[in-house]
């Protein structure tokens, strides 16, 4: 019987072995520091082109933006219908109908007695003027000593005569007869807007959770979109019951002084005090502007913002921060920066939006993080940079750095 042995298989040589690559440290380094450097060129390049963009298209972004907000601050409401087994079409149009009927109430508290106001004021300019002329002589005088004064220590140099041309302003009917289409429009797209994104709301935040890679992404994300719905409902919701609350103590003072239409001047305060700061100033002046237009006494007529200033004293203090608490304390130097921002861009109407806008990008910056500009400018030396021959960074210093 044969015995046949058969061949061993040839072993398979040895694969290669693949070349050991050492990381660099510094260059990793470098390579962080660039990608760093040109995202903080980029973003600060965004950030100078965004206001000129922003103004140029104001038409869209600021229909956009109000609606946006607007839509955020009725959430609560929305969802709060959505519990009790209402549809979201029909939950929404509920929201949309709650704060078309408050604005239009709003508006005409203030706007149809402004009218008469507005009226009014040629046939009161004398008045006016009678009662400042105290004020008026008093300041003319120290005007005269200063001319004075400077005139005895130096002779002021030869001007020649300049000729000033003065343009009729428009007619306020001419104003809103121009600006009156595209206010509609504006308005007509910014109530659509506001319907369809408290219709979608709920679909688009489980869309947007559920989109999420991982368990922690998705509880991040919901996290954040219920802090920020929470911190800008609650800071509207709340600012709106102390200005109505504000308004109300204010038109209840005009009334018992005698100043007309007092709801208006009520309404005046409530919605200037939504601006930070320049409101109130902007509410005391006007209503110094209504006390001399109707009180002959100069002291008289100064009453009514001096009433609005102690009231209003009280509400900054302590009403305020009492009610709206540490939770949603914003930076002072942050408000005023926001107020100047958005009140370039879009006027008044960026002024209001500036405090609920800020609000919306600390809530979502605080959760995402916020960019080290100080650290990624000085922290470890990096103003000298790195050579080859320097000690090189450790992983958590390069880290931080980058």
């Amino acid at each position: 019987m044969d015995a046949r042995i058969e061949p061993r298989p040839a072993e398979a040589a040895p694969a290669p072995a693949s070349p050991v690559l050492h990381p660099d440290p510094v260059a990793d380094f470098r390579r962080d520091r660039l990608l760093a450097a040109l995202t903080l060129i980029g973003g600060l390049g965004l950030m100078l082109a965004l206001p000129f963009a922003l103004r140029s298209g104001a038409e869209f972004f600021l229909p956009v933006t109000g609606a946006l907000v607007i839509a955020i601050a009725l959430v609560p409401m929305l969802e709060w219908l959505e519990r009790r087994g209402i549809p979201s079409a029909l939950a929404a149009v509920s929201c949309v109908i709650v704060f078309l009927i408050a604005a239009n109430i709003a508006v005409a508290s203030i706007l149809v007695p402004a009218t008469a106001w507005f009226a009014l004021l040629p046939d009161r300019i004398g008045q006016i003027r009678a009662n400042l002329a105290p004020l008026i002589q008093f300041y003319a005088s120290i005007e005269r000593f200063i001319d004075d004064t400077a005139r005895m220590l130096s002779r002021p140099p030869a001007t020649a005569a300049r000729t000033v041309a003065v343009e009729t302003p428009n007619s306020l009917l001419d104003l809103v007869a121009t600006s009156a289409p595209h206010a509609l429009v504006q308005a007509l797209f910014a109530i659509l807007l506001i319907y369809f994104s408290l219709a979608g709301w709920t679909k688009m935040r489980r869309r947007t959770i559920q989109s999420r890679s991982s368990f922690s992404s998705a509880m991040t994300t919901a996290r954040v979109i219920q802090e920020m719905v929470d911190a800008t409902s609650a800071y509207l919701g709340m600012i709106t019951v102390i200005n109505m609350s504000l308004g109300l103590i204010v038109a209840a003072a005009m009334w018992a002084i005698g100043l007309p239409t007092p709801l208006m001047w009520g309404g005046i305060v409530a919605l200037l005090n939504y601006v930070p700061y320049l409101g109130p100033v902007a509410a005391a002046l006007l209503l110094a502007l209504g006390g001399l237009m109707t009180f002959p006494d100069i002291w008289y007529a100064f009453l009514p913002p001096a009433i609005f200033i102690g009231i209003h004293l009280v509400e900054a203090n302590a009403l305020t921060p009492m009610l709206v608490g540490r939770r949603l304390t914003v930076n002072p130097l942050l408000i005023l920066v926001a107020l100047s921002y958005w009140g370039w861009v879009w006027g008044t109407t960026g002024a209001l939006l500036a405090v609920p806008l800020l609000i919306i990008m600390k809530t979502v910056l605080d959760a995402a993080g916020k960019p080290d500009i100080a650290g990624f400018l000085f922290e470890d030396g990096t103003l000298t940079g790195l050579v080859p021959n320097d000690p090189q960074p450790s992983a958590e210093e390069r880290s931080r750095v980058a």
